[in-house]
């Protein structure tokens, strides 16, 4: 069972997030920014499938658009963890000998 959405919970939804994620990720000092990349990929997982469901039950298409632009930046910001994860993991793996 889904619950409507009103334009105005929507819109403080998506200004307490922004606010909360600014608030936890300006805590974080840039050394740990990259060890800590599977977890803020683990939050962009979230903020997707928050993402889906704003964009599967937005009764205006205003409500739709900030839907997609946020689904956009939250898997550009999956995708970009996951590269970076990788290349950071590829420093820690043996070179073969040639």
């Amino acid at each position: 069972m889904s619950v409507p959405l009103s334009g105005t919970s929507a819109l403080w939804v998506l200004v307490l997030g922004s606010l909360l994620g600014l608030e936890l990720i300006g805590k974080v000092p840039p050394t740990l920014h990259t060890p800590l990349m599977s977890g803020a990929n683990a939050i962009s997982g979230i903020t997707l499938l928050a993402a889906l469901a704003l964009i599967g039950e937005a009764p205006t298409p205003a409500l739709k658009l900030i839907g997609a632009v946020a689904l956009g930046f939250a898997l550009f910001n999956v995708v970009g963890g996951f590269l970076v994860t990788d290349r950071m993991l590829a420093m820690f793996r043996r070179r073969e000998a040639n």
